[in-house]
């Protein structure tokens, strides 16, 4: 029977405004099962579902891969040849697919050199003005724009090279001890009793100063000197130098020219950490912090530089920019009228580049902010401004997760934005948790009932007020409030810590009580200070520490990767895979070859892939196009080599079992207590979906955050340990934040304290103690608006949180 056109599988007919259906048939990829679905075009779809259901692999891994395959199809032969290495997404057909732009979650650059300026371009834009339009001394030569660039060689700092950081020493880092005396090892660098350290001795002592000499009565003429002099005399001395008592020539360098060079030129991790202790990092006193060349930063507009234009908050640079205008209207600021009229169009232009970021909540963030520091939401939205402003239409947008590090009150914000994409013509496919986002979508496709094996089908597809019919969602529990509703029940603290003159970035001399015993969560809008103050507070808990007799156990747990290679994965990281491997030399096939534990390392050149050394994947170079990877052709993605595959345990091979879920392998290994005990915990900070061998490189901030939590939460550990986390529930949907407050509160049950930057209403409704900062983002915010709890921070108005709180309670 033919399939309507105005109806999908279903029967559901087209919502209003839609062109036509996306008609995916077959879909196989990862754990989808045979998937039938049609998923309607110009509309705003939400694909929901459990961690790990299958709802990335339906969008991303299915839709998108299979768009980005027929555009590889029209490039040139020669292009065709490197992408038919790449793969085709493991589906039938697809029919009536736009074409489509992908906006994942990903890690900033590695350079810190690149930042939120440089990724939007809006950089560029200051440049021209300060370029084209600036305000020059008298006499000064005109620059091009890549003179106001940090990362050209004309325009960088000569000193620090553009990276506005200069590295120093002191008298007092060099000197850790001033009572003792150089012979007692008074001088860090040179305080070991080998030849360095005798040599220097010798020669100080030829100097005529006297090594047995507290450092502190030495002349100040003489440490200075000592430490830091240009001059490099050579000295007759004797000693003992090859096990013969003889003279040789000593050659002098101040401790400090000796720490540079030896920094520079060791090859030893261990001996740069040693030396990185004498070491500090601090403006170059050249930029001043700022990165440029003084001739660039001579260049004004609106009577300030480009690089202190850069350190403001974008939602207070446009205001700053026409007030240069009015200055050039007015005749205040030295330009022609052809430089005018340059500035009022790159005012235009970066105007409209900003509305469009602050629209989606990041008007906090400078253009200075270093893309190592952006979040990978953060990322996210700056891609998704960027897209905003390109005005194309007739496009598929895929996104994954937009509002993942969001408060409640952010969110509304960002599906405004989203929203104006499907006015302009497109269609929006959106994998997301946030059920207020999915509420108001046009087409919900629920996939699950649950994940990995036991998830992959289409639970629900069609409107969302449809889904509150399907008793098998595990989403609709939470849309239509089938679950039973939280109950604030404040604990009380076993004791309270005074936290005072708290002062990082935004966060400006704040003070906050910590409760102990207990949970504290911290939230507030996006940029308000949060993870500011849970850095502050931890430094302030560890340096209380080393002063306490009996010092508390602090673990942060932050959201950086577990590991910067592929090689590095979930059973590497938690240890989990040393016990697999011993258990595969124990079989009776890996005895009788004489195997150990580290034959089943694909590390290891004897039983690794040659062709992938133990990476499973391939790098594609396509020049033109980021580096693609694909499945090794000699081992297919398993990492060995065909002899060690040839060992099973269970009836599966290394490669077999690497390749499975957490919650698979739970069940190989359920009768072995080691392995079992580490799966568990991993189940129930719900990462029950990754795959064993999941690269570090795949892992969203809030999976390595939980990967890291089920490592400490494996450990023996002594009651009192306070856990410090970021935003633990990034990624997971409120099925799985509902075990992931199950066991924080068997944390706190125990003696700990746990303290979480958090937006989840269901952590916050959970918490005994929130420290809510604000009111907004970046200088206006780093205060603290309400410290309460709970059930007390529903009766505060200044509030941003309350409401949200309240409809969570409310249902």
């Amino acid at each position: 029977m033919p399939e309507s056109r105005d109806t999908d599988l279903n029967g559901t007919p087209l919502p209003k405004g839609s062109s036509g259906w996306v008609r995916v048939r077959g879909a196989r990829e990862h754990n989808l099962r045979e998937i039938d679905v049609d998923l309607p075009r110009d509309c705003f779809v939400v694909f929901t579902g459990i961690s790990g259901s299958g709802k990335s692999s339906l969008a991303f891994g299915t839709v998108f891969a299979e768009s980005q395959r027929r555009y590889f199809e029209s490039v040139a032969p020669y292009a065709r040849r490197l992408m038919a290495q790449v793969g085709a997404p493991d589906i039938d057909t697809i029919d009536g697919l736009p074409p489509a732009v992908a906006l994942q979650q990903a890690r900033g650059a590695a350079s810190s050199r690149s930042s939120r300026g440089t990724l939007s371009s809006l950089s560029d834009v200051l440049r021209l003005l300060y370029s084209r339009a600036g305000t020059y001394p008298d006499g000064a030569e005109h620059l091009p724009a890549s003179a106001f660039s940090p990362n050209t060689a004309i325009g960088a700092c000569p000193t620090c090279h553009g990276s506005g950081v200069a590295r120093s020493t002191t008298e007092t880092l060099l000197v850790p001890d001033p009572t003792l005396s150089i012979d007692d090892g008074a001088i860090g660098v040179w305080a070991s009793r080998a030849w360095v350290g005798q040599n220097v001795r010798r020669m100080v002592t030829k100097l005529g100063i006297d090594v047995h000499a507290p450092w502190h009565t030495l002349a100040q003429a003489d440490r200075d000197w000592i430490l830091f002099t240009d001059e490099e005399p050579r000295m007759l001395l004797t000693g003992n130098k090859g096990g013969d008592q003889s003279q040789y020539h000593g050659h002098w360098s101040s401790a400090e020219r000796y720490l540079m060079r030896n920094l520079s030129n060791t090859q030893s991790p261990a001996q740069r950490e040693k030396l990185e202790a004498f070491i500090a990092d601090g403006p170059c006193p050249t930029c001043h912090g700022k990165r440029l060349r003084p001739a660039a930063l001579a260049v004004t507009f609106a009577g300030v530089d480009i690089a202190e234009l850069a350190a403001m908050p974008l939602s207070e640079v446009c205001a700053l920019l026409d007030t240069g205008l009015k200055q050039q209207a007015l005749g205040t600021d030295r330009h022609g009228a052809a430089a005018s009229s340059a500035a009022r169009s790159l005012v235009k232009d970066f105007g409209a580049r900003v509305e469009a970021i602050i629209s989606l909540g990041l008007g906090y963030l400078s253009m200075d902010r270093s893309s190592t520091a952006l979040s990978p939401g953060e990322l996210q939205r700056v891609r998704l401004a960027g897209q905003l402003r390109a005005g194309l239409f007739g496009v598929v947008y895929v996104l994954d997760e937009p509002s993942a590090g969001l408060h409640p009150a952010d969110t509304e914000a960002l599906y405004t934005a989203l929203r104006e994409l499907v006015a302009s013509g497109n269609s929006l496919f959106v994998v997301e948790h946030d059920l207020a986002i999915a509420r108001h979508a046009d087409w919900v496709v629920d996939v699950g009932p649950s994940a990995g094996v036991l998830g992959g089908h289409i639970v629900h597809s069609g409107p969302p007020d449809a889904l509150a019919d399907v008793a098998e969602s595990a989403t609709a529990e939470f849309m239509f409030s089938r679950t039973v509703l939280p109950a604030l029940a404040a604990r009380k603290p076993t004791a309270w810590r005074e936290l005072t003159h708290l002062t990082l970035h935004n966060l400006q001399d704040v003070s906050v009580r910590l409760p102990m015993g207990v949970m504290t969560a911290i939230t507030g809008v996006s940029g308000s200070g949060k993870s500011s103050l849970l850095i502050a507070m931890t430094e302030q808990l560890e340096a209380a520490n080393e002063a306490a007799e009996q010092p508390q156990r602090i673990i942060s747990i932050d959201q950086r990767p577990i590991g910067r290679s592929p090689r590095s994965n979930l059973a590497t990281y938690t240890g989990l895979f040393d016990q697999v491997r011993r258990l595969f030399a124990a079989t009776p096939e890996a005895k009788e070859r004489g195997w150990a534990a580290g034959r089943f390392s694909f590390n290891v050149e004897a039983g690794r892939c040659p062709t992938c050394q133990g990476e499973g994947f391939i790098a594609i170079e396509l020049v033109f196009l980021p580096t693609s990877y694909s499945s090794c052709p000699t081992c297919r993605g398993s990492r060995y080599n065909p002899e060690t595959l040839q060992v099973p345990y269970r009836q599966r091979d290394i490669g077999q079992v690497l390749a499975m879920t957490v919650l698979e392998v739970s069940e190989l290994f359920d009768d072995i207590p080691g392995v079992h005990r580490a799966l568990t915990t991993l189940l129930d900070v719900g990462l029950g979906y990754l795959t064993l061998g999941q690269p570090a490189t795949e892992l969203s901030g809030g999976e390595a955050q939980r990967i890291k939590l089920a490592t400490e939460l494996q450990r023996p550990r002594r009651e009192g340990t306070v856990f410090v986390l970021d935003e633990p529930t990034g990624g997971l949907h409120p099925v799985n934040v509902r075990d992931l407050v199950r066991v924080l509160g068997r944390l706190t049950a125990a003696g700990d304290t746990v303290v979480t930057v958090e937006h989840d209403m269901q952590v916050i409704a959970a918490a005994d103690w929130v420290i809510e900062l604000g009111p907004g983002g970046g200088d206006r915010g780093g205060n603290v608006v309400a410290a309460a709890t709970p059930s007390d921070l529903l009766r505060i108005d200044a509030s941003i949180t309350a409401p949200y709180l309240r409809r969570a309670l409310e249902g």
